[in-house]
């Protein structure tokens, strides 16, 4: 154990801080287009319209049925063979996205679905559109059923960009094996990588967590519904005291 830790890491530090942005940009831009694409998918399949249903099932069922690195595979190099012809940031984001919305579509799905229908029918009550009801009444309700789930793909998302090592993605995997094949140091280098990648996924999921139990004790996280709720209870607060002086006199 004595001859660990032998890599000169100060020489590899700047690549390893570039391949480390590489790696959160993966994430950021995947995920994003990864919900976006999801909710999309996930309205499809709760819509009326059977021929909108079917395409929504069929592609949730083939993106969750084929493995991650076949899809990294089939975008960067198939496509390259068909004529189409990406960047290694594009196709590994691309993969990223068309394989992890399958699996979020099915979450936000399911969330939607377990709104109440009596929800929706108070909302018709009020005169609110479909629009309206879905953005004002179902959407805030989904989103607290769904935050588990969709906080739990994004740490796997985080951890999969390391399969991007297979197209040479320049992200903390490849690095990592580009300094192997300097150093000749596996054993060290993919355990500095694997800490890497502990520290960013675990105080990840832990404000995910901290994020999910705010949103189930209700406390509102938009500076707009922060700003409702405070001049609601001053207003309750008023009308209180005024209840008070009534009845005294």
């Amino acid at each position: 154990m004595s001859g660990l830790f032998q890599v000169p890491w100060s020489d590899y530090r700047p690549d390893l801080v570039d391949a480390l942005w590489r790696t959160v940009s993966y994430t950021a831009v995947s995920f994003v287009g990864a919900v976006l694409l999801g909710l999309a998918v996930a309205l499809l399949r709760l819509s009326r319209a059977w021929p909108a249903r079917a395409v929504a099932a069929v592609y949730t069922e083939v993106f969750k049925n084929v493995p991650l690195l076949a899809i990294i595979f089939l975008t960067y190099f198939g496509l390259a063979s068909a004529g189409i012809r990406l960047d290694v940031f594009t196709a590994g984001c691309l993969s990223l996205v068309v394989f992890y919305a399958a699996y979020l579509s099915e979450i936000f799905r399911s969330a939607i679905s377990g709104v109440h229908a009596g929800q929706t029918e108070a909302g018709e009550a009020l005169g609110l559109g479909r629009a309206g009801i879905f953005g004002h009444i179902v959407l805030p309700q989904a989103v607290r059923q769904a935050l588990p789930g969709t906080n739990t793909m994004l740490v796997d998302l985080l951890k999969s960009t390391s399969l991007l090592v297979t197209v040479s993605a320049a992200e903390l995997m490849s690095e990592g094996r580009l300094i192997t094949s300097a150093t000749f140091r596996a054993l060290e280098v993919y355990l500095v990588i694997s800490a890497i990648y502990f520290a960013l996924c675990y105080p990840l999921s832990q404000l995910l967590l901290l994020l999910e139990r705010k949103v189930r004790a209700g406390i509102p996280l938009s500076p707009w519904r922060r700003r409702r709720l405070k001049a609601a209870r001053v207003l309750l607060a008023s009308a209180a005291e005024a209840d008070m002086k009534a009845g005294a006199v």
